[in-house]
């Protein structure tokens, strides 16, 4: 292909991502209609679990495996220095698995203990692979890797919830997607086990520390609202809460292909002085990570409560008023996640870890004040309020090392063309009541159309862009745009 790898790599990243969620929001609108809002939560504080406890089976040492291969030095002695510690760690996160169980078989029952050891298990197996084809800069490989393991997720757990196995079918066909993730970046993988040094150990243990005390925050904020919802209330509220949550995920496509892509490339720039590099390709991602944000957040507003009520059925419609919280998160996620990101990236896991871990505390003293007054809304202004936190600090920090400048002009024209499209909807429910799901979607196509034709007239710098992109894939594009 005639494209620069960045854009080859950012292309079937986002692909993968569009693809898997596309994917993901069919199966979860069957999931929801056939189990309802109380089935789904146990699903939901699986997920939660297995993030925390995997986060200390890997301890920090996959980002500090990534980092310090994707360097070019001593490659296979990183990569099995990296592969032992992570065999270790799952001990210690089994451990402390085992000593929770009665809190976990007391919430979600007993079945639930054996498909959080085996997720862990073959966790460290899909880990390995896969930070290491990361660090050898295969992202293609890496991103193709998670649309299997989705696809093939969604897959048995269609068929388990079809036959009746429930929950038990949700969980089993996550940990047989993890498994077939993993063999898939095995094949692509060129590393070789080889004898390391204490040296090597301690260089992993230095990066990794702060990685896994950043990485920490970020699972606490993450998870800590799911876990505490299920905690002051029912299942059904969590399930409420998880599906408005998947619902905003489409407006961070393009923020978590950049976030993916960049971290190794940032990371070699880095290593060879190109400061100037990182700090264009940064505002470079936060304008096309707004791109699909900004509209995506506009448009769930004017719509999600209709959305919602079709795609998941009337007791989910409930979810509205958290659904317009958690889209502005998305939004703001685009700095919390490309900042911290290029902080860990230029060897400042320290500033990374101040950040998270001064957000995970706000934010679980946020919880812990909000959703027993304000149920699941108090949990996502305790996420938004945290998220703003974590861009504040990282920013702080990120500044000292290289400039950090949003684009003005083509933030201020997305800003118009979501402004403009909003109008359209706005009127156009107004006009023709949403009554069926087939009149939604209608609004939905003619919003992006209508913010897809502004933006494209309004900024000639993103028009030329696409444009070009466009034509390297060989897709006839109309004269007229």
């Amino acid at each position: 292909m005639d494209i620069d790898p960045i854009r080859r790599q950012g292309l079937i990243s986002l692909a993968s991502t569009v693809g898997l969620t596309a994917v993901g929001f069919v199966a979860t609108m069957y999931f929801a209609h056939v189990l309802g809002k109380a089935a789904y939560g146990p699903y939901a504080l699986f997920l939660a679990y297995y993030g925390i406890f995997n986060l200390i089976g890997d301890g920090g040492f996959g980002g500090a495996a990534v980092k310090r291969i994707s360097a070019g030095s001593e490659r296979n002695e990183y990569f099995t220095a990296f592969l032992v510690l992570r065999v270790l760690l799952l001990a210690l996160s089994v451990t402390a698995l085992l000593s929770i169980r009665p809190f976990i078989d007391a919430l979600q029952g007993e079945g639930i203990f054996f498909w959080l050891v085996l997720a862990l298990v073959i966790g460290v197996f899909t880990g390995v692979t896969g930070n290491g084809v990361y660090g050898e800069g295969k992202v293609g490989v890496n991103q193709s890797a998670g649309l299997l393991n989705s696809l093939v997720k969604i897959l048995l757990q269609v068929v388990a919830v079809f036959f009746g196995y429930g929950v038990a079918g949700l969980v089993g066909g996550f940990v047989a997607g993890l498994f077939v993730g993993g063999l898939f970046t095995l094949r692509f993988l060129s590393l070789r086990p080889a004898r390391f040094t204490r040296r090597h150990l301690i260089n992993l243990s230095t990066f990794s520390f702060w990685i896994f005390l950043a990485s920490s925050g970020v699972i606490i904020f993450s998870y800590a609202d799911t876990i505490l919802v299920g905690y002051f209330m029912t299942d059904a509220d969590v399930s409420v809460y998880q599906i408005a949550f998947q619902f905003t995920a489409a407006a961070a496509f393009t923020t978590t292909a950049l976030r993916t892509t960049l971290y190794p490339k940032i990371s070699r720039w880095h290593a060879d002085r190109y400061p100037a590099w990182i700090a264009n390709s940064l505002s470079r991602a936060f304008t096309y990570s707004l791109l699909l944000a900004v509209p995506v957040a506009v448009g769930g507003w004017v719509l999600g409560d209709r959305l919602l009520y079709f795609f998941y059925g009337a007791g989910f419609a409930e979810g509205a008023a958290v659904l317009g919280i958690l889209l502005l998160v998305q939004v703001v996620n685009v700095f919390m996640y490309l900042q911290t990101m290029t902080l860990s990236a230029i060897d400042r896991p320290r500033e990374s870890f101040y950040a998270t871990g001064t957000a995970a505390i706000v934010n679980i003293a946020l919880d812990l004040a909000l959703i027993p007054i304000l149920g699941i809304e108090g949990a996502a202004i305790a996420t938004l309020v945290t998220m703003l936190v974590n861009v504040a600090i990282t920013r702080h920090y990120l500044a000292k090392q290289i400039p950090v400048r949003l684009e003005r002009g083509p933030t201020l024209h997305i800003l118009l063309a979501a402004g403009l499209m909003a109008l359209v909807l706005i009127l156009y429910r107004s006009i023709i009541p949403l009554s069926n799901v087939f009149i939604a979607l209608a609004a939905v196509a003619l919003g992006g159309i209508v913010y897809g034709l502004v933006l494209m007239k309004a900024d000639r710098g993103i028009h030329d862009e696409l444009r070009d992109l466009v034509v390297q894939l060989g897709v006839p594009l109309p004269r007229w745009l």
